[in-house]
């Protein structure tokens, strides 16, 4: 009988939750009937569940390295919570009756062997093909090329007749003014927002929602901070319609449907792999990423939690940020990500397009260990004046397209009051007001309560520069404070 490990049935498991409730059902005695192959390959039960009929569920072992599970239940998991309770009963080493393989279990293995096999043909080296096999590679090869770039053209005329349809919204929105938009006519905009995900365009569908949110809130409470906030929606969605309509119009002019540098790719529905950033050159390799932060945020108008890590690149100072994003409807499928205590050794980083505090992603990392070189690295890319800082973070900030924050490491010779606020003062003479970012949580109070002295003078604060539109400046919100031995988390 197959041997199976508590580790491997957790290693196989979508979260945490679906091994537990397997191991639930093994425990109660869930299963009414256990089966196994004669060679040891298939495994199966009949199991009590919530529907009329019991569940059947399966295992199987034709390739022991990646075992198929199969189930009769609804759930939208693999391997569900049954398929994990009947490896909680392999490993209980319970009584499986021999059986023989059904029959539309051993087609699929036979359909999974076909596939196998002509991935394996496409696979072969151009060496070992025959002139024959060689032109019918070359013209299956050049007829996906077609189909693929025709898809493109396609997708990219849809993404711009949505983008008219988004204009006149808006142009309708700043003809009559946000104030107007009530009633009837908001249920209308709240279902023109949905219908641009059927133009491929979740940027602006996003965008919409979000404008369509504080302006139902300014409705209801009258808090011009909504509607200072709709107006920035408002712009940044002008900008990206304009952006993107330009962008379209080139590409199609040009007929080419290659992949580009540009954020635009994202914002138009994109999804960016791995191996597609790194030819674009966006890779690094033996990067070291100390992460210094983490929060999570819950974004009303993409309706999805995003779990968001800060991180230093050693090597060079720059801020960048990784982001989990796990949508209200796939909470249960979705891993939430957590903090890092330590530097992350990555063998290839790759970086999204963008300015200011780029995404990083990486498959495979190791964590050790904080060293005191990581915090000397700190110190010596941090920025000395918040006064020279400033002008570039400013017109970076006026950029509708880019985020409304600005993450960087700065040296400070003391951090104090004046009157109710708190002060910066870098080692020039330059100050800067410290302040909460709208939507962060409150780290002003955590850095109030800090207890020892030493933290407010010459040590590295990882600030995010943003404008504070009721005072009309631009402030720092504090997220960490770094010393020579320790990082102090503000956000963690």
């Amino acid at each position: 009988m197959r041997e199976v490990t508590e580790q491997q049935i957790l290693a196989l498991a979508p979260n945490a939750s679906a091994a537990s409730n397997g191991k639930k059902i093994s425990q109660k005695g869930g299963f009414v009937k256990l089966e196994r192959s004669e060679d040891d390959t298939l495994y199966m039960g009949e199991c009590t569940g919530s529907g009329k009929n019991n569940y059947i569920t399966s295992a199987d072992y034709i390739d022991a390295n990646n075992p198929v599970f199969r189930c009769s239940c609804p759930s939208r998991q693999f391997p569900c919570k049954h398929s994990l309770g009947l490896m909680y009963e392999m490993m209980a080493k319970k009584e499986f009756g021999i059986c023989e393989i059904p029959e539309d279990i051993q087609k699929k293995r036979e359909k999974k062997q076909a596939r196998d096999n002509k991935a394996s043909e496409s696979a072969k080296p151009e060496s070992e093909m025959t002139e024959e096999e060689k032109k019918k590679a070359e013209k299956k090869k050049a007829s996906a090329a077609r189909t693929a770039k025709n898809a493109k053209v396609k997708k990219l005329k849809t993404q711009l007749e949505g983008l008219d349809l988004v204009e006149r919204v808006v142009n309708d929105l700043m003809s009559a003014g946000l104030g107007t938009l009530g009633g009837a006519s908001l249920q209308t905009y709240q279902q023109l927002a949905k219908q641009m995900g059927d133009y491929y365009l979740p940027g602006p569908q996003r965008l919409c929602s979000h404008l369509l949110i504080e302006i139902t809130a300014f409705q209801k409470d009258q808090d011009e901070a909504h509607y200072d906030e709709a107006i920035s929606v408002l712009e940044k969605l002008w900008t990206l319609i304009k952006k993107s309509r330009q962008y379209i119009n080139e590409k199609l002019e040009k007929d080419d449907v290659t992949l580009d540098d540009t954020v635009l790719y994202e914002e138009l529905g994109g999804i960016w792999k791995l191996s597609e950033l790194e030819e674009l050159g966006k890779s690094k390799k033996d990067a070291s990423l100390m992460q210094l932060s983490f929060w999570v945020l819950y974004d009303e108008a993409r309706k999805e939690y995003i779990d968001t890590g800060c991180w230093a690149d050693l090597d060079t100072g720059e801020v960048l940020m990784s982001y989990n994003y796990r949508p209200l409807k796939s909470l249960k499928y979705v891993k939430q990500d957590d903090s890092v205590f330590g530097v992350a050794k990555v063998p290839s980083a790759v970086f999204y397009p963008g300015d200011g505090n780029v995404r990083v992603r990486w498959d495979g990392a190791q964590i050790r260990g904080y060293e005191k070189s990581d915090y000397d690295a700190v110190f010596a890319h941090a920025i000395t004046s918040v006064k020279q800082e400033a002008k570039a973070v400013k017109n970076f900030l006026k950029n509708a397209m880019t985020q409304p924050m600005f993450i960087k490491l700065i040296a400070f010779d003391q951090i104090g009051k004046t009157g109710e606020s708190y002060v910066l003062a870098d080692k020039n003479g330059g100050t800067v007001l410290l302040g909460n970012m709208p939507g962060m949580e409150d780290t002003i109070l955590r850095l109030s309560i800090l207890p020892d002295s030493t933290l407010f003078e010459n040590q590295v604060l990882l600030g995010a520069f943003y404008y504070d539109r009721g005072s009309r400046r631009l402030k720092v919100q504090p997220l960490s404070i770094i010393t020579h031995d320790t990082v102090v988390r503000l956000l963690y």
